[in-house]
């Protein structure tokens, strides 16, 4: 409980509030950006090879270097359309409200109070009334009337600045949805265009094995091979049938998710060539750890923790005295006709004071919350950082075996296709069996989709890159370039 002191308005309480204005103090930490240890420098990023042709800074609108319009399409719809995006952009009118409420906390609330009644007292009353005091009488006021709150501890400065955190980090958060919306909308693009890639090497096998059934049909009918063969060969022309409806089943699954992020149900993309998608620059060496500070995650929970801290502040103010101003202006007549003449006129003005004595901890308590909140926002800030770092060192990393690892596979292609060709020829002579054909046909089916999965690796982890250094990079690292 607590028992208020009022004070009654005194001829020096404009000096007064003056004076309280001018000595009023901020209770609670002030924001210091924490100190975190972390590497100066990614050792994995890029130091030679093709992925490496330029070292200019890449902007947020990172998607346009893959030179696809149809790419460069959808994330624009998906940026205009997605329901995430238009809650997290609600979220900030919300939060900008919240502030501009906060903010009008600094000036005087003034009220216009007007009434008018008509009233009979009763002539029985044990009391009567007064020679000449009519039964029936009317009351008119109008005034003006006002309350403000002194801030002397700093605590509706310290709601400020908790608003305007929060406002802010609304803000990243929009960032961050954006970013990953884009970078989801691009991987979902880059994965069709993978499986178009695979349709296409599918149905180049499915064409191939009939032909190749053809054959063994052809043979087994004039006596030179058994119906086991046969058989063989229709199993393995089953087989990539089968592959070539799973495939089909897949793209109608990406068809559908790019739909849904970019608000076009009814989303139809052409089939395209994934092999003619260019590898984005990556970043040279020596990139500076320092980027993940431009993250809008990161500034997103940078923004959580100042709000934390300011409430630090709030929570001790609490626990002092609260001073308020108040008065009124106006008129109070009988008649309403004369409610604005000087006779008329009612004012007054004070100063109270309210002071918590006991409280049974309770402000105290609070204090302690604000404190461990702070602690909880501080070890968020710190994690957010050290993942940040972690997903930028992933990316680099597996950007460059990646790009390591297309060489290798291509080699595999080549001497996959050999051996097919060679097991055809040695099947047809009679020097070897069906199956010498399958395991070949097999292996360079399988090499071939594993060349296009690893294009369709190195561009997911392109993006993956991008999204990791909050949308782009900068040789100096200064700047966000995070989605505004």
């Amino acid at each position: 409980m607590s028992t208020p002191s009022r004070f009654t308005a005194l001829p020096g309480i404009t000096g007064l509030a003056a004076i309280a204005l001018l000595s009023a103090c901020t209770l609670g930490p002030d924001y210091a950006r924490p100190d975190l240890v972390l590497p100066a420098a990614y050792s994995d990023a890029a130091q030679s090879g093709d992925a490496v042709r330029e070292q200019a800074a890449i902007t947020s609108d990172w998607w346009t270097l893959y030179g696809d319009a149809t790419l460069n399409g959808l994330v624009a719809a998906t940026l205009r359309n997605n329901t995430d995006l238009r809650r997290a952009v609600a979220q900030i009118d919300a939060a900008q409200a919240v502030l501009e409420q906060t903010g009008s906390a600094y000036f005087p609330q003034v009220d216009l109070e007007a009434s008018s009644s008509r009233s009979r007292t009763s002539t029985l009353n044990a009391q009567p009334l007064l020679s000449g005091t009519p039964a029936i009488s009317n009351a008119n006021r109008l005034a003006l009337s006002t309350s403000f709150e002194i801030d002397l501890w700093g605590k509706l400065r310290r709601a400020s600045e908790t608003a305007r955190a929060q406002l802010l980090s609304t803000r990243y958060a929009r960032d961050v949805t954006a970013l990953s919306l884009a970078s989801t909308t691009a991987q979902a693009y880059f994965a069709l265009r993978s499986l178009d890639a695979q349709i296409a090497s599918t149905q180049a096998t499915l064409r191939s094995r009939d032909e190749a059934l053809a054959v063994v049909k052809s043979r087994a009918a004039g006596g030179l091979v058994s119906e086991l063969d046969v058989n063989q060969a229709q199993g393995a022309r089953a087989d990539a049938a089968l592959q070539l409806r799973e495939l089909r089943r897949q793209r109608a699954l990406l068809d559908h998710q790019l739909g849904a992020l970019t608000g076009k149900l009814d989303l139809r993309i052409a089939a395209g060539d994934l092999m003619q998608l260019p590898m984005p620059a990556l970043p040279p060496a020596g990139l500076p750890s320092t980027l993940v500070e431009r993250r809008p995650d990161v500034q997103q929970a940078e923004q959580v923790l100042i709000a934390a801290n300011a409430q630090i502040g709030a929570a001790k103010a609490a626990q002092l005295p609260t001073f308020s101003l108040t008065g009124n202006f106006g008129g109070s007549s009988k008649e309403l006709s004369d409610i604005l003449e000087p006779g008329a006129r009612i004012w007054s003005l004070g100063l109270s004071g309210v002071l918590p004595i006991f409280d049974a901890g309770k402000y105290a308590a609070r204090t302690r919350e604000a404190e461990a909140v702070q602690r909880q926002a501080l070890a968020s800030y710190q994690k957010s950082v050290e993942t940040a770092f972690k997903e930028v060192a992933d990316a680099l990393s597996n950007a460059a075996h990646g790009a390591a690892a297309a060489s290798d596979l291509q080699i595999k292609l080549d001497a996959a296709r050999n051996a097919l060709r060679l097991s055809e020829l040695r099947y047809n002579a009679g020097y070897s069996g069906y199956l010498d054909v399958l395991d070949a046909q097999r292996g360079a089916n399988a090499a071939e989709l594993a060349l296009v999965q690893n294009r369709q690796a190195q561009l997911e982890y392109s993006v993956d890159l991008m999204k990791a250094l909050g949308g782009g990079w900068s040789p100096q690292g200064d700047a966000p370039m995070a989605q505004r």
